[in-house]
């Protein structure tokens, strides 16, 4: 659709956007929850969820310090929770409705899955997965227990970002030609230093869990996680998770991804942390639409840049321009298309709890969008272009790239291992 088809639609065409109703288990019911994970993002996601009303009855996190900060939380707000530094302790309990991973990314999947076996439904902190496979492996579990998993990828449930997706679904800048996404530089706090034990209040032993073992570096651990291959994957799964996600949503992607990346990227010079420092990361997807992350290019801005045959839109957290700028002027209500609308994204995860409908960013969206993250890193890391077969899953005729899709864990725990009450 041009942009003088989509202005005449824009005016012609009545639709009301698609939000999913509020329903209630019953008058004085609330969501029992669980949080696994509670420092930093995990204290702000256990905030937002007791602030929506539901009960947090349930803390686990494998610092005790943490674990006790984050009860003064609850109990000032007139719960008493009960702490556990064993996640599986916490999922057998039968009157926990929901659980809420906020942990670094290599515990997402085993938590999801396990969560989901335990019979819970799941809010799970983006990226979703530290592996393309361990995302399938989620989405299979999410399917084969009837469970609602909400990707934590928040912009979906922000105005600006629907608004923007929403216009370019419209053909509002014309047909799209490219989409800049850029992120930000690695914020790592400098050169390791020695290694240590841990403090005493660490199980560091159930922090590493299915990751390598690896000697106790307080820069590798806590927020610092996300500098290191074992446990994430840099800005490009930090931010990217965020802004790829936006442009999947955009370009109507949500089910499949590109065909093809390729791209440079450079590191460290003195190795204070592994992933990368700059990158410039091109996907190409079937019909010919370029994506091109951006980390440290000065063409690049953060956030996401739709650009079509008719002009172009911007949206980042709290901004969204277009040229012309007219474009962004648009009432949006009254377009043919119009997109899965949230304005709280944990409470459309709760509304869909009650529903039993799919949130706004199913287990199955955020695994295509940290597929994306993934693919590009592997690209990063390897130095050379791939192909991307997004029906199978597979990467083609690279069997090194391929291996990089998933990873073996650290025993006792297995990829396959089962979630078993006691």
């Amino acid at each position: 659709m041009n942009r003088r088809k989509f202005l005449k639609s824009a005016a012609a065409t009545v639709a009301a956007p698609y939000v999913i109703p509020s329903s209630v288990f019953g008058a004085n019911e609330r969501v029992a929850v669980g949080c696994i994970g509670v420092r930093n993002q995990g204290k702000g996601n256990l905030q937002r969820f007791q602030n929506a009303g539901c009960d947090i009855v349930a803390i686990c996190d494998v610092d005790a310090n943490v674990r006790a900060e984050a009860a003064q939380v609850v109990d000032k707000a007139g719960g008493k929770p009960e702490l556990y530094e064993d996640y599986r302790k916490l999922l057998d309990r039968e009157d926990i409705d929901a659980v809420v991973v906020t942990t670094p990314d290599h515990w997402h999947a085993l938590l999801t899955i396990h969560a989901c076996q335990a019979g819970k439904d799941v809010y799970c902190e983006k990226p979703l997965s530290l592996t393309i496979a361990e995302g399938r492996r989620m989405v299979q579990a999410a399917r084969d227990n009837n469970r609602i998993v909400q990707t934590g990828s928040q912009q979906r449930s922000s105005s600006e970002f629907w608004k923007a997706c929403t216009l370019v679904r419209n053909g509002a800048i014309g047909e799209i030609e490219q989409v800049l996404v850029g992120i930000p530089g690695c914020n790592h706090p400098g050169k390791l230093g020695p290694n240590t034990e841990p403090p005493s209040e660490l199980n560091y032993d159930m922090w590493l869990g299915p990751a390598p073992e690896r000697p106790y570096n307080e820069k590798r651990v806590h927020y610092n996680f996300r500098f290191w291959w074992d446990y994430s994957g840099g800005q490009m799964t930090n931010f990217g998770a965020h802004h790829l996600d936006i442009a999947q949503w955009g370009l109507g992607r949500d089910d499949s991804g590109p065909v093809a990346v390729e791209g440079t990227a450079t590191y460290h010079p003195e190795q204070f942390h592994e992933v990368t420092e700059t990158c410039r990361i091109a996907y190409t997807y079937d019909d010919g639409v370029k994506v091109i992350v951006g980390q440290g290019q000065d063409d690049i801005p953060g956030g996401a840049t739709f650009i079509g045959t008719e002009g172009r839109i911007f949206v980042n957290r709290g901004k969204l321009t277009s040229d012309p700028a007219d474009v962004i002027e648009q009432d949006v209500s009254s377009l043919p298309t119009q997109l899965y609308q949230s304005t709280n994204h944990v409470g459309n995860f709760l509304d869909c709890i009650r529903s039993r409908e799919l949130p706004i960013c199913d287990v199955e969206i955020g695994h295509r969008s940290a597929t994306v993250c993934h693919l590009g890193n592997i690209v990063a890391r390897l130095g050379r272009s791939i192909e991307w077969d997004p029906a199978s899953e597979q990467i083609v005729g690279d069997s090194e790239a391929q291996a990089m899709t998933d990873k073996e864990y650290r025993r006792p725990w297995r990829r396959d291992m089962k979630f078993v009450a006691s």
